[in-house]
């Protein structure tokens, strides 16, 4: 970790606060002290919410703690602020801060600042997770070390010492982290723009304004990699300061895309097979669009060879359209990372017949008129559970194309499980795709995904 220290080692005496005890500051806030910053913890949980060994070891390496319901008071008398994703980048003690002239970085953009190596990042609003996989098994498949994070895997920047000047990092941006990035990668991918997160950013112009820092701070060497949609083009398209690429399901001069035959890799106009459609494990058309993405990022740094040979063995990340099992010729499906409308469309359409959704959750403030003809023709079987199973019933009911499913409300995802087995025959599928965030019962998708296939499991 020595050039992390060198660097901390810069800011003795500096004033320093650490927002948010979550896992991109886990670690830096020792090391601060550590390197003789003035270091403070703030975080809205109260210490009894910490360990008493963590909070006697902060103590004792001089970090004074900020915790509680005021965690956020006096901000403006730093010099340095690290901020965790959670964080509403909009709270007005923040702004205030902002305006006093405080510097707020984090985890993963101070990492950008130091690392010595080749930068590819993903945002968008669905198809994150799968592509940036994709990319980081399609360069590793090369033969270069690649080191994955951001929004998933590991943190970076304490593992800086371990990268060197020909590895590449690929990394997941979410909006949250964007919001307040002066940094972006050399190769930035956007998959896609659908409203989302609408309970935490205050509109979605500001929801789209955040995503476009992973384009806004390119250099005319970086590569920008967009969906070749309406929406995308028009809200991107001018932050590009690069060379272009474009993925999509109809012919373009430089990127990926995809027809009834396979998926090609195209530069300067040359079109190149990559992969039969057949040989494809992922499921559904979304992610053909996930697989285009991932080829037009990755072709600088690995060949149609190494894409292929990802492509016709890689079945998809945890939570994602995972099969979970079967039992007595019903097929269970967990696809929890569907927090919105538009991933469980593109969940159902991954399907060529009608299927038992179990979906609810925590509200967002998404509409749901969108899902709702889907939902009617893709789906025999609803069932419905948490904040958001009234606003999804009543947009089916409201709906007028295609039959009317039958519609079950549950009090939990226990109750729809059972529900859904005792009203499923062989042949079935059952798929949890909730179109909703988990957090009206759950800490994370991944801990509702975990809760589902438990269940499953033991049915």
């Amino acid at each position: 970790m020595s050039q992390l220290r060198n660097w901390f080692s810069t800011l003795r005496g500096s004033r320093v606060g650490f927002l948010g005890w979550g896992k991109s500051n886990a670690g830096l806030v020792e090391l601060a002290a550590e390197c003789g910053a003035l270091t403070q913890l703030r975080d809205r949980k109260d210490e009894s919410r910490f360990s008493p060994e963590l909070i006697n070891k902060l103590k004792d390496l001089g970090v004074e703690l900020i915790l509680g319901e005021n965690y956020l008071e006096g901000l403006e008398a730093l010099d340095l602020v690290f901020r965790t994703p959670g964080i509403d980048w909009n709270k007005p003690e923040i702004q205030k801060a902002v305006n006093a002239g405080v510097e707020f970085t984090s985890e993963i953009e101070k990492f950008f600042d130091l690392c010595p190596c080749r930068t590819i990042g993903v945002t968008g609003s669905d198809g994150k997770t799968t592509t940036t996989t994709l990319i980081s098994k399609m360069v590793a498949e090369s033969g270069k070390k690649v080191h994955l994070g951001g929004n998933i895997g590991d943190t970076l920047l304490q593992r800086l010492d371990q990268i060197g000047p020909n590895d590449i990092v690929v990394v997941e941006l979410s909006s949250f982290q964007l919001i307040s990035m002066r940094r972006s990668p050399n190769v930035a991918v956007v998959t896609n723009l659908t409203p989302n997160h609408l309970d935490h950013h205050k509109d979605l112009a500001e929801y789209y304004g955040a995503k476009k820092n992973i384009l806004r701070f390119q250099g005319p060497d970086d590569v920008a990699v967009l969906f070749d949609n309406d929406t995308v083009r028009e809200e991107m398209l001018p932050c590009v300061r690069g060379k272009l690429r474009y993925f999509g399901d109809s012919e373009l001069e430089d990127g990926s895309f995809f027809d009834d035959e396979c998926i090609y890799k195209v530069i300067h106009g040359k079109k190149t097979e990559v992969i039969p459609q057949n040989d494809l494990v992922l499921l559904g058309r979304h992610n053909r669009f996930n697989a285009c993405a991932a080829v037009a990022a990755s072709m600088d740094d690995c060949s149609e060879k190494d894409q292929r040979a990802v492509l016709s063995t890689f079945g998809g990340v945890e939570h994602r359209i995972e099969f979970t099992r079967e039992l007595d010729g019903v097929r269970y499906y967990n696809d929890s990372i569907a927090t919105s409308p538009t991933r469980t469309i593109a969940g159902l359409k991954a399907f060529p017949k009608k299927i038992i959704l179990i979906a609810g959750g925590y509200d967002k403030n998404l509409s749901y008129d969108g899902l709702a003809p889907v939902i009617r023709e893709k789906v025999k079987k609803l069932v419905l559970t948490g904040p958001t199973a009234k606003k999804i019933r009543d947009a089916v009911l409201a709906c007028t194309e295609f039959e009317t499913p039958e519609i079950e409300s549950v009090p939990d995802l226990k109750a729809a499980v059972e529900w859904a087995k005792n009203n499923s025959e062989s042949g079935d599928v059952v798929m949890l795709s909730p179109a909703s965030a988990s957090f009206d019962a759950f800490v994370n998708f991944e801990e509702r995904g975990k809760y589902f296939k438990e269940l499953v499991r033991n049915l």
